[in-house]
């Protein structure tokens, strides 16, 4: 995704604004905030937040340390700034952990990239249209499958639920697969949830392990990402210390936010369950990039981009569970952004170790700031990149 950085006029915050008061490493930054150091981004973040939800914070830094800045509030009515150890739900950042895991099965020789996903789960994707025969699993890691959009969503957009209020990973692939064909298999990029979920029965089906167990064990635990947690289905707990979602609008210098709607995490399941923090994000997303999780084989399949991807921008694409950002500083970045009821997050790493982690805990279903957000994650990234000859 192409960014362009420019001077953005302000806007006017009604409540708390405030910056972290976090010293820098290094003996001639005892002294100074983060906000100090970094006022651009700063700047950005002021701006992101007077037109997102109650709170926003952005945890970045490069190879030799980090810093966290944070506006407005993880919990309203209170003066209470997001901190980057805080749990929150980030949605469809979990497609990059459900793309590891099959990019390690593929290491370990149990799946091909190019088969048909029928030759794993015959007769899951079939009628309406759809044939698994032609369907490969880079088709579905890079959301070429042909499928139509599908976000389910809590109360208005759902599969049949079990008796608990859990929903099974089969029965919510149904309920994607009854939305016709977009296009042919290969033909374009449609991005939809129901890649993923497949994906999520792929992996339950190599691993026979339940796929919150099988990423859990490949990816969260061998990293040490002590504070992300994929939860069972059943769990719909919070950890603490965590950023509370809100629903809300804005209305000029006016708004109104109410707690978000209270789901089951087997909603979203491999396409956007997992909990985690802006922290062991940016952890994840670093030794990803680093070759840590996958094979440098397999991480070269994941940046294989398809070119402006909707969404993107004509010097970027979309891999498999990883996008390609094209940045002001003439740098390239990766990772994935996420919302469900509550929150909408991103995280960006670039191979010179830079890294930018974004929250809000808002998500709008209208007039989303995407340009603010865009922009703030484009200032962390490059307002301390070393100048180009």
């Amino acid at each position: 995704m192409t960014i362009k950085r420019g001077r953005a006029k302000l806007s006017v915050v009604i409540g708390a604004v405030c910056a972290t008061m976090l010293t820098l490493s290094g003996p001639a930054a005892h002294a100074r905030t983060a906000g100090e150091v970094h006022p651009a981004t700063l700047a950005a973040l002021k701006a992101f937040q007077a037109e997102a939800g109650p709170g926003a914070a952005v945890h970045a830094g490069d190879a030799d340390g980090t810093w966290t800045l944070s506006a407005g509030t993880g919990t309203i009515n209170t003066d209470r700034p997001i901190q980057p150890d805080e749990h929150l739900r980030i949605g469809s950042q979990t497609k990059t952990f459900t793309a590891a895991v099959v990019l390690q099965l593929v290491d370990e020789g149990k799946v091909s990239l190019d088969a048909p996903i029928a030759d794993y789960l015959p007769g899951v994707v079939t009628g309406n249209g759809y044939d698994g025969t032609h369907i490969t699993v880079r088709h579905l890691l890079q959301h070429t499958s042909g499928f139509a959009a599908y976000n389910p969503y809590p109360i208005t957009e759902t599969p049949k639920p079990n008796p608990d209020g859990t929903y099974d990973l089969a029965e919510s692939v149904r309920k994607g697969l009854s939305r016709a064909p977009v296009s042919a298999p290969g033909a374009g990029v449609t991005y939809s949830n129901t890649n993923y979920l497949v994906l999520g029965l792929l992996i339950e089906k190599v691993t026979q392990k339940p796929v919150h167990e099988a990423i859990t064990d490949r990816v969260i635990e061998p990293l040490g990402l002590n504070r992300t947690v994929f939860p069972a289905p059943g769990d719909r707990s919070l950890p603490a210390p965590a950023v509370n979602g809100y629903h809300g609008v804005r209305v000029g210098g006016f708004y109104f936010w109410t707690p978000a709607l209270s789901y089951d995490p087997s909603l979203y399941s491999s396409a956007g369950a997992i909990i985690s923090t802006l922290a062991d994000l940016t952890a994840f997303y670093q030794a990803l990039i680093a070759g840590k999780v996958v094979s440098a084989a397999s991480l070269a399949e994941m940046q294989k981009v398809w070119e402006a991807a909707p969404g993107t921008g004509g010097d970027s694409g979309l891999g498999l569970g990883l996008g390609k950002y094209k940045l002001s500083c003439d740098t390239v970045a990766w990772g994935h952004s996420g919302g469900v009821p509550g929150y909408m997050s991103q995280t960006l790493v670039t191979e010179d170790g830079r890294h930018a982690s974004v929250v809000t805990n808002v998500l709008f279903q209208f007039n989303r700031p995407d340009s603010r957000f865009l922009e703030l994650l484009d200032t962390a990234l490059c307002e301390d990149a070393p100048e180009h000859p």
